[in-house]
């Protein structure tokens, strides 16, 4: 993908903004699709930033390097996007952390074009993803179905943001393509044993010449789902199985963090403390990128990781737990008419799927030419500088100066050391718990599905409460 020259013949400056180390990842594998640009990765401190290991592993891959990361305080954000002059910039970060960054765009002299999107799959389609991203001129989706649903959403809720589909970066074009022909093949019955193929399959990390054997099955843990801790101590037990079924083969808890890092959610049962002391020793824990991961991987197991279209990608078979259901909640609503929904004893017996063709085209397997995000981004910047494009600004709080300085410490946590920032969360943390206990003791008629507006707010929420309620 090419980008368009700046003034000049100058190419275009992008500097994406993040902190937790998921949204590194998906910002630097976004731009680093984009050729012809100037690229910079600046991140932000707050309590979710990536550690340095985790941004070493997050830039893996993506073309970007570490002279491309800066790590500023929020205090010095503006000067330097002052200094840099972008052209675009794309916030990377969860809701809260959009809008405040939002808030200092709009005070640079020089407006850039503003683009916003989520770092994985995005189904089911969330009020708060779109509410707190209304502001931005262009969100990013990565699927049709994306495309569809928060279009859907943003009639119900009356937000209106312009989408653009563009390819999930963990699941690039030429993999795509092979995912969507060996889903062809399996419904022909034409398809070649998926041992086989496994075994044949280039390590990641390893000369194309040379063949590692693909015997892994890999678990993508994931903070959110399930919640129950009783439910994450039944897949520990799982996984405990399962190594014990195979002892020829490893069974692999892939981490997000290591002991004291942190990540995009808290995870309040960390399946580290949920592993018996004693276990089986081919069940082992890695803290690898999720690509060297799958590099020998025979089979991915997750309830809704975002690592299930990498692993397609690849041609390692899935299965995407559906123990505990299939719901919103568990964010696992996206699989359904996959093929890849299995239960615990399918893991056990080593089971795993590859979905379905139809599947595939209407989620993340989309034809590479359908993905137009970085067109659109070239088109928003030459209307920007012809003056065609009337900047989209965050409006002042309801609440005025305490309101705004309550969002700025709610975001920061410890990396706000204001005085109006520590007074506004003294008054703001009982009543920001009290409305959080309201919304979440609402029952809706509908079950609770993906259009409930009173149930789409609970799945953004704010980490530094989340830090305090752990």
């Amino acid at each position: 993908m090419s980008a368009a020259a700046g003034k000049g013949g100058d190419s275009l400056r992008v500097v994406a903004i993040a902190d937790a180390d998921s949204f590194v990842k998906w910002a630097a594998s976004l731009l680093g699709g984009v050729d012809g640009i100037r690229r910079h990765l600046l991140i932000v401190r707050t309590p979710l930033t990536a550690s340095v290991a985790q941004q070493r592993t997050a830039l893996a891959g993506t073309g970007m390097q570490e002279r491309d990361v800066t790590r500023l305080g929020f205090a010095a954000v503006q000067a330097w996007l002052e200094g840099q002059r972008p052209d675009v910039v794309l916030l990377a970060g969860r809701g809260p952390f959009v809008r405040l960054l939002g808030r200092v765009i709009d005070r640079l002299t020089r407006r850039p074009v503003v683009v916003a999107g989520l770092p994985g799959m995005a189904i089911p389609a969330q009020r708060g993803a779109l509410d707190y991203r209304r502001h931005a001129d262009l969100l990013v989706v990565h699927s049709h179905r994306e495309e569809r649903a928060f279009a859907e959403l943003g009639r119900r809720i009356g937000v209106d943001v312009p989408t653009a589909l563009a390819t999930l970066p963990f699941a690039q074009p030429r993999s795509r393509m092979l995912a969507l022909d060996r889903a062809r093949a399996l419904a022909a019955g034409t398809a070649r044993p998926a041992t086989t193929l496994l075994a044949e399959r280039p390590s990641a990390h390893e000369p194309r010449a040379k063949r590692e054997p693909a015997t892994d099955i890999v678990f993508a843990a994931q903070a959110l789902v399930p919640t129950a801790r009783e439910e994450r101590a039944e897949i520990t037990a799982t996984l405990v199985r399962a190594a014990d079924a195979d002892p020829d083969r490893r069974v692999v808890v892939k981490l997000r963090s290591r002991p004291g890092e942190s990540e995009t959610h808290v995870e309040r049962d960390p399946y580290l403390d949920l592993l018996p002391d004693r276990r089986p020793d081919n069940l082992v824990v890695s803290y690898d990128s999720m690509g060297a991961a799958l590099s020998t991987a025979a089979g991915l197991v997750t309830v809704s990781s975002t690592a299930a279209v990498e692993a397609v990608a690849l041609g390692i078979p899935v299965i995407a737990l559906d123990s505990f259901g299939v719901s919103k909640t568990l964010l696992n609503t996206v699989f359904v008419g996959s093929g890849l929904l299995g239960g615990r004893g399918e893991v056990i017996a080593g089971r795993f799927r590859h979905p379905l063709p139809a599947w595939l085209r209407d989620n993340y397997f989309h034809h590479p030419a359908e993905s137009t995000w970085w067109s659109r981004v070239e088109e928003l910047v030459a209307r920007r500088r012809a003056g065609r494009l009337p900047a989209r600004t965050v409006p002042a709080p309801r609440g005025g100066a305490l309101h705004e300085a309550w969002h700025r410490a709610s975001v920061l946590g410890r990396h706000d050391r204001t005085l109006s920032g520590a007074a506004a969360l003294a008054i703001g943390v009982p009543a920001t718990a009290a409305l959080g206990r309201a919304r979440r003791g609402r029952v809706t008629s509908d079950g609770g599905t993906w259009a409930d507006a009173t149930t789409d707010f609970t799945l953004e929420p704010n980490p530094f409460h989340d830090s305090i309620r752990r």
